[in-house]
Order: structure tokens, then sequence, then C-alpha cells
């Protein structure tokens, strides 16, 4: 008889206009990775919000029973204090805080006086950094590592709060793929030990490498669980049931127009860190990208493809900025991201929730904001207008949401990706840099955003792609620049290239 550990039968969640789960059901045995599946906006981080008690017994309807015991929590510490840990896409960890600092923050290990012991506290924090091989003082600083360790310290985390039920929301997608194959094996190993995990991803490759089951919700609806042994455990499988068809395609077909005109050259360029100005982050990179041409940057994290883009953007990174910079051939020196804007060149972040949306508001405020002259009057914004412009947008980039007025914070990460996109967008530019575009989004969005890449450089359009998937960039590409350690390595025609041949480029230059 199957051991049992979570049960949540029938959990329906409704939010003003949208019923966000509709008699979901999950059933999770003990000792598995069991991973929860679904495009953006399915629902998958509503009923794990659900089961952690950030929505409370009695906002939603349904049962949830934890070792065979009905419960009902009405806080994040009721779940907590059961073992069941989240551990949440963005990190909740304090930068400017010493690892120890971190793990014990509102659960401080205190003397007999009720004073912080600090010696327990590292202690204890270096003991469980051990459990998830983490090989750091825990007086080192969140900031002074990177953010592969960042996970493995909110792991360790969780194992200080005696976790039996680790719930990963997203946990590699900031991770390079060495970096996520050794969290994935981490779990891996933790269910030998008897840890179940519920993990929630849109890479597929990861759910059929690590995962014993997975169960899909589409529409905030149940779809079905798949076994592995059992059932098909493909990722054509699992696309079928995401979004209801096959996709025999993940990269829409394009007919190849590139056009001998240039739209962006950069030559010699040279880029300093903002702080420690002797520290050279991008050297002497020279590049081109004609009209209707996808250009690639791939390479590993840190290779310094994100530092290169931003500096290019109004020099927006970096100090010390040499080199040249040609817009349609004409030399120009963009020293603010005002300028660039204004020579049409955009950047589309790849932090859409820090640097790129402002969470708090509407889809209409954010649409505008990087062109705001385009909308006012004598210095007074014409809301109407606005209004409109936000309207055109979202029906141009196929944003599900049922008015503009809806706060970004509340949209799934596909809407909010193509929000993005619909405010730089709206700013007409001819070059486009796309930084990381479709991470932390399901293949349906991907799709979408895919399609409106090729409508871009249809149009005649230059559009680089900076990405950490190499499929992507082999599916999307004209060409692919490789990038390690801050220089140029190698550049590739995108119908040869292959992920050896990119890999091979990167590991010769570390030799």
């Amino acid at each position: 008889m199957a051991d049992i550990i979570l049960e949540m039968k029938s959990i329906t969640k409704e939010f003003p206009g949208v019923k966000a789960l509709d008699n979901v059901n999950l059933v999770v045995e003990r000792g598995e990775i069991h991973a929860l599946i679904g495009e953006n906006g399915a629902g998958k981080s509503t009923l794990m919000n659900v089961l952690s008690g950030t929505y409370p017994a009695g906002s939603y309807d349904g049962e949830i029973y934890y070792n065979g015991e009905l419960c009902q929590f009405k806080t994040l510490k009721d779940s907590e204090a059961k073992g069941i840990v989240i551990i949440h896409q963005e990190l909740a960890l304090i930068p400017l805080l010493t690892i120890g600092e971190n793990m014990f923050l509102g659960n401080e290990k205190k003397d007999r006086f009720g004073n912080i012991d600090w010696d327990m506290t590292y202690n204890e924090a270096e003991t469980h950094m051990r459990q998830v091989g983490l090989d750091e003082s825990a007086q080192t600083l969140i900031k002074d590592i990177g953010t592969g360790k960042q996970q493995l310290v909110e792991i360790a985390k969780a194992f200080s709060k005696n976790v039996k039920l680790l719930i990963l929301d997203e946990p590699t997608s900031s991770l390079n793929d060495e970096d996520a194959k050794m969290l994935l094996d981490l779990l891996m190993e933790f269910k030998k030990n008897g840890l179940t995990s519920i993990i929630i991803t849109h890479k597929l490759n990861e759910i059929i490498y690590c995962a014993d089951k997975a169960t899909i919700i589409r529409d905030g609806s149940t779809i079905e669980t798949l076994v592995k042994g059992v059932d098909e455990f493909s990722e054509d499988r699992i696309i079928k049931g995401m979004v209801g068809r096959s996709m025999d395609d993940r990269y829409p077909a394009r007919e190849h127009h590139v056009r001998e005109e240039i739209g962006l050259e950069v030559k010699n360029w040279t880029v300093h860190h903002p702080l420690y100005h002797e520290k050279v982050v991008d050297k002497d990179i020279s590049f081109h990208v004609h009209k209707g041409e996808v250009v690639g940057f791939s390479g590993l994290q840190g290779a310094g493809r994100t530092e290169l883009a931003m500096s290019i953007f109004g020099k927006s990174y970096g100090s010390g900025i040499s080199g040249e910079l040609y817009l349609d051939g004409q030399k120009v020196d963009l020293k603010s991201p005002e300028q660039a804007i204004r020579h049409k060149l955009a950047y589309v972040t790849e932090d859409r929730k820090t640097n790129g949306l402002i969470l708090g508001e509407s889809i209409r405020f954010n649409t505008t904001l990087a062109r705001l002259d385009k909308i006012c009057s004598n210095g007074v914004i014409d809301t109407t207008a606005e209004k409109n412009v936000a309207e055109e947008m979202k029906e141009a980039m196929g944003t599900k949401t049922p008015s503009v007025e809806q706060k970004v914070g509340n949209l799934s990460g596909g809407n909010q990706q193509k929000a993005l996109l619909g405010k730089w967008m709206f700013t007409e530019p001819d070059v486009l840099i796309l930084d990381e575009p479709t991470r932390g989004i399901d293949v349906g969005a991907k799709y979408d955003i895919y399609c409106l890449i090729n409508q871009m450089v249809d149009e005649g359009k230059s559009v680089i792609m900076i990405s950490s998937e190499m499929p992507e960039l082999i599916g999307m590409c004209d060409r692919i620049y490789i990038m390690n350690e801050g220089e140029l390595r190698g550049e590739l025609d995108a119908k040869e290239a292959t992920q050896e041949k990119i890999m091979s480029h990167i590991i010769s230059a570390d030799k």
C-alpha cells in the first residue's frame, strides 16, 4: 500500500474575478520527487501557497491531509512546524547579512539570558551547510556567494527547520546547466534518505531527469499524473498535457531574410567594473548585427553577456567604457538609457521583477514608462491615450489579462514577460536586446515570444538574444557568438551550431 505523505482534495481558490484553482487534487508519496507542472497561470504556485499557509485555511475550499492528519494552516509558520518548507523562485535572503544570520533569521539561537548565541548560530549553520555540500564559512556574506550557492543556503535553511516535505518553486531558473544539475543530483541524494520533494519547473528535461511523478495542471484544474516507468514520461508527452495539444516544433518557422545593412555594430568595446575600476568585465569585444537578423550570445554564468548588453544600452552598467558603437551605420555616443531609447535601441532586462516592471502598478502604467513623452501634452499625461496604447500592446503581445488596469504583480510570469516586451515595443526600437527573454516561463508562452521575435526581424529590426538555453539559441538565431570570461571566444552560423560545438569553444577558452 502506498505511503502517502500529502493529499490535497478538491482545492478551489478564487481571487476577485478569477478562479485560480478549480477542484485540484494532488497526491504525493513519501520519499518521492514529485513534479508539479503547467503553463504560467495554471495555478501551480497558488496551490503551493495554499499548502504552505501563505493563503490561510478559510480563504479556499477543499481539504489538506498531511501524514494522514487534516491540516488547516493559518500561517507559514504553521506548515513549517509540521516540516513543510517552501523555497520560492525569488530567494528570501538578505545580501548584507551572513549565511548564518540568514539561516536563523526569525528563529534566532539564544542563550539562557535571551541574547543571540553566535557560536551556536554559526556552528549549527555549518552543520546544515555540510548537509547540502556547501563549503563556505557561515560568516560569509550572502552578497559574496553566487546564485547557485545561495540556492543551497535556502535548502540548508530548510534543513534547519527539520524539513520533511521540501517544495522548490523554479529552483534552477537562475542557474547555469552545471549548477542546476548539481542541485537536482542533491535532491536525488536527499530522496535516498527519505526526504520528499515537490518541484515546480518549466525545464522539462529536469523533470525527466529527476522526477518520479509529474502532476499536470491546466487552467486551474488537475489534468493527470504521469508516473515514470508506467506512463510515457517524455517532454513531448508532458507538453501535450500542459497545452492540450502536441507541439511538433518548439520554434516557429521563419523565412530568413537577413539584409546586407548592419543595424548595430560594436568595435573594440571594453567595460570596467562600476566599483572596482581596475577589473575588466568585457575586453575588446567586436560584433555586428544585420537588419532582419537574430544574433545569439551564449556563455556560462559570469561570461559578461549582461554587462555587455547594459553597457551598450546607454552605459547603464560599468565604468571606463571605451570602444565604438554604430547604429544604422552612424557612430553614436550613448551616455544614458534615455539617449539609447531616442536612438531606437532597447534593452529587455533578464530581471523583469526588479529592473523591468513596477509590480505594484498596472499594465497601463508600465506600458508607457519608457516613452512617456509620446502620450504627454504640455507635460501632462493623456490617460486616454495611455489606456489606448496599453490596450494595443496587450493585443499585440497576446497578454492574457481581463484589463490593462490589472496590477502587473498579479500576472503570471509569462504574461509579465509579455507586458515587459510591450513596454519596450512601445518605444519603437530598430535594435532590440533581449536578455534571457524566456527565463521562468512555460513552453506555450515561450512559443508566443518566439513568434514576436520572428515578427520583429521580418520587419527588418535587429535582435540580440542572450540565453543560457543553447537549444533556444540554435532554434531561433541566425548566428551565435560565444563569450567566456568577458571575451568573445567564437562565432557560429546557427545552421552548423550544436551544443557540443558551443561548449567546445567555451572549454577550449578555459585551457
